[in-house]
């Protein structure tokens, strides 16, 4: 097996693990994949996309993934306040991962459903 870019260095050291210092947490994930299919969307649809996150951590989450400038936030100056996010560039750089992961999601709950159905009529 190959070790790549942990090879000789301390995992913590690696491009790995400074990905998952910005990725990382129970729904940044979910988020950048909801805006890589939405394009831009306003935070309560997004709320409504996820649908299990609570307000404060839909916000917390958001200001993260902005401060890390992976989401642009856009606010409107208007009544009612009217604000947009969207992934910036470096954001959209992740769409290959996301899109991977994904993919392995979707084979492996197959394989994994197939095996059981095989299990069950055995």
């Amino acid at each position: 097996m190959d070790i790549g870019c942990i090879k000789g260095v301390k995992l913590e050291e690696t491009g790995f693990s400074y990905t998952m210092s910005l990725i990382q947490g129970k729904y940044k994930m979910s988020i950048l994949y909801a805006l890589m299919e939405a394009g831009v969307i306003r935070f309560n649809e997004l709320k409504k996309y996820i649908g299990t996150i609570s307000y404060k951590t839909l916000s917390s989450a958001l200001k993260e993934l902005e401060a890390d400038g992976l989401v642009h936030r856009e606010e409107y100056p208007q009544i009612p306040p009217k604000v947009e996010y969207s992934l910036t560039e470096r954001g959209r750089s992740l769409i290959p991962i996301l899109d991977a992961m994904c993919e392995w999601g979707e084979r492996d709950r197959s394989q994994q459903a197939e095996e059981k159905d095989a299990v069950r009529t055995s």
